[in-house]
């Protein structure tokens, strides 16, 4: 399935899923929102990418959005993004990957 707003340059460029639940018994007790986020490395191949180029950051399972603060997997998509390697970041939600503006 190809999507108009995806462009030959974004393909070009590695895809990111952000995967994090904000707490150890999240990830235990809800599985279901854990297994969504997995499921969204298949949607990213499905909108044109190879599986090699497809990053899963899953580092930060159980670890709280409330700051960026020891969350390695956030550090490392983030300054992946700054560096213009990303063309597709996907996630649940927007709340999973900071609550603070200034952390972004």
């Amino acid at each position: 399935m190809t999507d108009s707003r995806i462009a030959s340059m974004h393909l070009q460029r590695r895809a990111m899923v952000y995967i994090r639940q904000s707490t150890p018994s999240q990830v235990e007790n809800h599985r279901e929102s854990t297994r969504r986020q997995y499921a969204l490395a298949e949607r990213v191949r499905d909108l044109g990418w190879h599986a090699d180029q497809v990053t899963v950051i899953d580092e930060d399972l159980g670890l709280s959005g409330a700051c960026a603060d020891g969350r390695c997997g956030f550090a490392y998509m983030t300054a992946e993004v700054a560096l213009g390697g990303v063309g597709i970041l996907l996630g649940i939600e927007v709340s999973r990957l900071a609550r603070h503006y200034t952390d972004w």
